[in-house]
């Protein structure tokens, strides 16, 4: 099992950002964090870098079932969504694949509340 789902998609970075955002708010996700990967590089160590943003998407119904079902759950949230845009000019969309990293803790509530969020990251990959 991967640890990610994928999608490259025909939008620009900022199309694909924009739409990812707005699909992640119809699954009943907000974007509580925000890393530009490629700003962070240049200014911490003037790396150059392709544009790379990773998105902490969190559904607080949700995060409360985990966190509930296993307290420590918390080292695995928010959800993260990454847009990136390779050098060949071709943009990507992934987003970590819950059911894989919940598999690790071996608690079933846990895999119900993982296959919820994995299905609606798929809708979220569907719809950009």
């Amino acid at each position: 099992m991967t640890y990610y789902i994928a999608k490259t998609v025909t939008k620009s970075y900022d199309e694909a950002l924009a739409a990812v955002t707005e699909a992640l708010k119809a699954e009943g996700f907000g974007v509580l964090t925000e890393i530009d990967v490629k700003e962070t590089l240049k200014k911490k160590l003037d790396v150059d870098f392709q544009k790379y943003k990773i998105l902490g998407a969190c559904n607080p119904p949700l995060a409360l079932k985990a966190l509930t079902a296993e307290n420590q759950v918390g080292v695995l949230l928010p959800c993260n969504v990454v847009v990136q845009e390779h050098a060949d000019g071709r943009v990507e969309v992934s987003a970590m694949d819950p059911a894989a990293a919940m598999q690790a803790i071996g608690n079933n509530k846990l895999d119900e509340i993982a296959g919820d969020v994995r299905a609606r990251m798929e809708r979220v990959l569907a719809a950009v």
